[in-house]
């Protein structure tokens, strides 16, 4: 059964596509039979990582993010390849970019953080135990730092306005009110 909201998809194309994500052009038939275009970002399906030391400090990294020309602090993140499962990208993710390995990694959350403009899913994953037993493996365009900070350091930072990287944000705040086990 099909939803009284629902929009009719009438024509679908990609208007450019780069590496990263695709602008999709779309024609449509609203509820009340009216025909509009409606645009959207396709990135498809991501992982973010919490990674936590055997201490319990939180592994973060330090990325040039062109966009808002400045270097952000924010959680390892990075898309989903393939037909490979979220865990297993997490993993990947986590090893590539800091060059720290977990132990064990735990599903916390699954969002779609700006469903109104693009199609992308966020998989958070804590990761537990995480040492830096591997090397980092870094795509062409990223420049990575790796660093250690505690979470009342990075809550600290989403309360005075420091932590502006908004899958960072969630993720932290996720993991501050529902995924402490201690």
């Amino acid at each position: 059964m099909t939803d009284d909201l629902a929009w009719e998809t009438l024509a679908s194309r990609t208007a450019y596509t780069c590496e990263g994500f695709d602008i999709v052009n779309q024609d449509v038939r609203l509820p009340d039979g009216a025909e509009a275009a409606f645009d959207y970002l396709s990135e498809g399906e991501s992982v973010v990582i919490v990674p936590l030391t055997p201490d319990g400090d939180v592994v973060v990294i330090e990325e040039w993010r062109q966009a808002v020309e400045r270097v952000n602090r924010a959680l390892p993140a990075g898309g989903i390849e393939g037909d490979e499962d979220p865990e297993a990208a997490a993993r990947r993710e986590l090893a590539e970019e800091t060059g720290y390995e977990a132990d064990a990694v735990e599903h916390l959350t699954t969002i779609e953080p700006a469903n109104g403009f693009a199609d992308a899913v966020f998989h958070y994953y804590v990761a537990r135990d995480c040492a830096p037993t591997a090397e980092q493996d870094l795509d062409d365009n990223e420049s990575i730092r790796t660093d250690e900070t505690t979470l009342d350091a990075l809550l600290a930072a989403a309360r005075d306005g420091d932590l502006r990287d908004g899958r960072t944000m969630i993720g932290v705040l996720y993991y501050e009110l529902f995924g402490r086990t201690e």
